[in-house]
């Protein structure tokens, strides 16, 4: 058929428009103009995980820090890190830690961390004394009426509490000089007695002493112990806490909450002791902490 209105040449050549050449494949494809495909960009390696951290890096002192992203646990040497959801920690070294401390982590991406902190050792006070060293308490009778006490104070500081007061700068307990330092030790005739585990203030009979930080009150004795006198204890979570001894009346009950600088007794001088002050202990762990490192530092 021919198109309608149009001349005979013309209609001829719209019909060969629609044919194809003679010989060429009707099946086969157009040619595809293709592009060279870009190659993927190069993964990026992953950002090196490190602990970040501040505080008193030295004998009795602390730290506090965080972990990186996607920590699984974390450790000091081998105590476990208690962590919080943003992965934020406290941690502390004993009296006598050595020179060097390490920080560990397990990584959710497979990868495992590991950090040394150099730890400044302390000039402590040692008075030599040209003596026989003699430990006191150490009969069957004094024993006997001692265990129980050590007891209730290790399940007390082994009590796991949610207190936050780890996070806060804590504050002095009591006004008063300064009347004896942690970490201060005799030796007689050679031979090493025990440390002075505490800050000694000496406040005055009767002078109040309020919490230096938040925390539960793990323990609040009914009677005076032995050695410490009417003794409170604070957890003050993570691992830390606080004991404060000689006490001449407590204020407070074992299971309640306490807000630092909340009052909680008053200076006494129950117990094993010379006169009234205030014996105040910190420990995280087992570690023995110098209570002057939480109030002298500015992190």
């Amino acid at each position: 058929m021919i198109a309608k209105g149009l001349p005979f040449p013309a209609a001829v050549l719209v019909l060969a428009a629609c044919f194809p050449a003679s010989g060429e494949d009707v099946t086969a494809p157009p040619p595809l103009r293709t592009q060279p495909i870009p190659a993927p960009p190069a993964r990026e390696p992953a950002a090196p995980a490190r602990f970040t951290y501040s505080g008193e890096l030295t004998q009795g002192g602390w730290i506090r820090g965080k972990t990186p992203a996607g920590t699984l646990w974390a450790r000091l040497g081998e105590q476990e890190l208690v962590l919080d959801e943003q992965g934020n920690f406290f941690a502390a070294f004993d009296r006598d830690a050595g020179p060097q401390a390490q920080l560990s982590a397990a990584l959710a991406d497979g990868r495992s961390l590991r950090e040394e902190i150099a730890i400044s050792p302390r000039d402590w006070r040692i008075e030599h004394v040209n003596a026989a060293y003699r430990p006191s308490g150490s009969s069957e009778a004094f024993l006997q009426r001692r265990r129980p006490e050590l007891e209730r104070i290790a399940a007390a500081r082994a009590r796991i509490t949610d207190a936050q007061g780890w996070r806060e700068r804590f504050i002095r307990p009591a006004s008063g000089r300064y009347s004896g330092f942690f970490g201060a030790q005799r030796v007689y005739r050679g031979e090493p007695g025990s440390y002075h585990s505490g800050l000694d203030i000496a406040g005055g009979a009767g002078a109040q002493v309020i919490a230096p930080a938040s925390g539960v009150v793990v323990l609040a004795s009914e009677k005076p112990f032995t050695l410490e006198g009417n003794l409170i204890i604070i957890d003050h979570g993570a691992g830390l806490n606080s004991a404060f001894l000689h006490l001449s009346r407590i204020d407070v009950r074992e299971g309640e909450d306490v807000r630092q600088g909340q009052p909680i007794g008053l200076i006494g001088a129950s117990g094993r002791t010379s006169g009234p002050h205030l014996h105040w202990g910190l420990k995280w762990h087992d570690a023995r902490l110098d209570p002057l490192l939480f109030l002298n530092s500015a992190s």
